[in-house]
């Protein structure tokens, strides 16, 4: 392998968690472990390329822990092992067998890759999708390889994720188990859009999904376009409009083109969403589904598994989400910080021995009925602690709302005449993030300090007075906006803020140039495309000046505003280059906008727009 191509394996690897990284043992995985590869033949004939770990100790047998992905079952050749394998060191060292696959068309498996395959509910002959490849290997599996129990569980984050909840649509009687962890629900929600909007942070990683291969590869065959720059800020602006981003491409990079011809929520991206086919199926097996708080792409995902199992099923099926970024819940760092914000020591190891192993060693090992884990785990970020719930969203809450006062405060009286305006310039676009960097998927602008936006004439805020006692939201939050702009088009942002008094005290975590001092800590945010605002698949203009309503739905908190805080909401309509920058005069397909459509507007918030959310009494 070639170093370059070394480099970009590596990189990608940790930007979407597709190995998990243990604290250093001196465990041996070779020395107590056999390994072995096959080609595991799919009903229509396609070979899956799969290894199998099994413990050496052949006294007992063990259940079979799976992870399908798309990133890779590497290193290749069974005398080559990976250092660590399984969900986590405690599941290692217990001894499971533990599988690897590459899913069809990636990696050493035959076939054709397709992004987020279309789950086919009523199969006929040999159709397939993911789900009938899963069924297929289980039961493969259980019929030959030795010394199983012929319990199957599976697990997996992010990507690995998806395949993990696509599982339980194979309705095999042997899975028990799955964890899916920061799962993606739905391409035009997670990862690469936000209600709408594209998000430019994915453009690159569209490379690694959109080219295609005629064979098994032991070596990527892909390749990542050239930036040269650090400043992804200064590069995206001089890429605008989007059409500009062509000039990396070869024409070749499938997803991409798929991107860019598909800007609705249309069939093409409709059929590849799995949430709803979660409503619908009977799942038996016990799922835990896994997610960061902090997770920038995958909230959507995990939090609507959850959800859309818990709506018609009545298999058991917990949530977890702690004060992780995208796959923190894998590795074991003595502390969780997020951006500049410490949450604790060793929440990560606690969740791995407590819940994860606890969870897949009941259901795969045990005979017990009972196994004592919360319905949902779901960590308060204001007050760094641990709550357990009997429901998610929590049922002991009444809704709230707050409305956008025309004198920049939060207030719970509505005012229909007071407005608020500002001046969008995509020129000079919000910067989600003050920092110069040029990565993958964002990680700590999600704690960010706000106060550079807050201080931009294009960012409205919005605060309540300091609390006299804690003010604690969980659940779902709705931003009900009245907007008008002079443009036919516009982007809206929500961002909840929790601003800290001025008597805060720093820690080494924070970055030199800050203090914790009056810090505005994003605690969530969100963009809407107001072309949707009527559907994801009817775009529709603004008529200029005409008072309308954007709801946007924020992914859920658990946060407590604490005593001596503030809560703070900000408004803007660019966040760049986090998302692509919208020329704010419509057109049918943003990605085929002209360098004329881009021009500066002035926006209104009207008094009675509201956030909504659940206030724990």
């Amino acid at each position: 392998m070639r170093n370059v191509n070394k480099r970009i394996l590596v990189s990608l690897l940790c930007v979407f968690s597709f190995v998990q990284v243990y604290a250093q043992t001196t465990f041996d995985v070779k020395k107590h472990y056999d390994k072995k590869e096959v080609n595991i033949e799919m009903r229509d004939g396609i070979k899956l390329h799969t290894t199998i770990y099994s413990p050496k100790d052949k006294s007992q047998e063990y259940p079979i822990i799976m992870q399908r992905t798309p990133y890779s079952s590497l290193p290749y050749g069974e005398d080559n092992f990976r250092r660590r394998i399984g969900p986590n060191e405690q599941l290692m060292k217990e001894g499971n067998i533990i599988v690897y696959q590459d899913v069809r068309g990636r990696w050493m498996s035959e076939g054709v890759y397709d992004n987020m395959r279309a789950y086919i509910p009523n199969k006929k002959g040999n159709e397939i999708d993911e789900a009938s490849d899963t069924y297929d290997t289980i039961e493969w599996l259980i019929n030959n390889v030795e010394n199983t129990n012929k319990k199957v569980g599976v697990w997996g984050i992010s990507y690995p994720g998806f395949y993990a909840s696509y599982a339980l649509l194979s309705e095999h009687p042997a899975l028990k188990a799955a964890s899916p962890q920061a799962p993606i629900g739905d391409f035009y929600f997670d990862d690469f859009h936000h209600n709408g909007a594209f998000l430019l942070s994915y453009w690159r990683a569209s490379y690694l999904f959109g080219a295609m291969k005629d064979e098994p590869k032991d070596k990527p065959w892909y390749k990542l376009p050239k930036v040269n720059t650090e400043d992804q800020y200064q590069f995206f602006m001089e890429h605008m409009p989007l059409s500009k981003l062509d000039v990396h491409d070869d024409g070749q990079n499938v997803f991409w083109n798929q991107i860019k011809e598909h800007p609705n929520y249309d069939e093409f991206w409709q059929k590849r969403g799995l949430i709803q086919h979660l409503e619908k199926v009977d799942i038996k097996p016990a799922v835990m589904t896994v997610g960061g708080l902090f997770d920038a792409e995958d909230l959507y995902g995990p939090f609507n598994t959850y959800k859309a199992i818990e709506k018609n099923n009545d298999n058991f099926n917990m949530l977890v989400f702690g004060p992780w970024s995208h796959g923190d819940w894998a590795r074991k760092s003595k502390r969780q910080v997020i951006g500049n914000i410490h949450f604790g020591d060793d929440l990560s190891e606690e969740y791995q021995n407590n819940y994860e192993t606890v969870f897949f060693n009941h259901f795969l090992k045990s005979d017990s009925e009972t196994i004592n884990l919360a319905e949902a785990h779901v960590f308060n970020t204001g007050t760094k602690e641990w709550n357990d719930f009997q429901f998610w969203p929590p049922k002991n809450v009444s809704k709230k709302s707050l409305y956008l006062g025309g004198d920049q405060k939060l207030t719970s009286q509505k005012n229909k005449e007071s407005k608020v305006k500002f001046v969008s310039d995509p020129k000079k676009p919000v910067p989600y993030t003050e920092d110069i960097k040029f990565g993958f998927t964002p990680r700590k602008f999600m704690t960010d300090d706000q106060r550079f936006a807050a201080r931009r004439p294009d960012v409205l805020v919005f605060e309540t007075e300091v609390f006299d006692e804690d003010f604690t939201i969980s659940g779902e939050v709705l931003a009900d906006l009245k907007v008008a702009t002079t443009g036919t088009a516009a982007d809206w942002i929500v961002k909840i803020v929790d601003v800290f008094p001025s008597e805060t005290e720093n820690t080494d975590d924070v970055q030199g140039h800050l203090k914790l001092s009056n810090y505005h800590m994003m605690v969530r945010s969100e963009v809407f495309r107001g072309r949707y605002r009527d559907g994801f698949n009817e775009p529709k203009a603004f008529k200029p000046n005409k008072k309308e309503s954007v709801k946007i739905t924020l992914q859920d908190i658990n946060h407590t505003f604490k005593k001596g805080h503030k809560l703070q909401i900000q408004v803007q309509s660019s966040f760049f280059p986090y998302i692509d920058m919208n020329p704010q005069t419509y057109v049918d397909n943003i990605f085929e906008a002209k360098k004329e459509d881009f021009k500066k507007q002035t926006h209104t918030i009207f008094g009675d727009s509201k956030i909504i959310f659940d206030f724990a009494e």
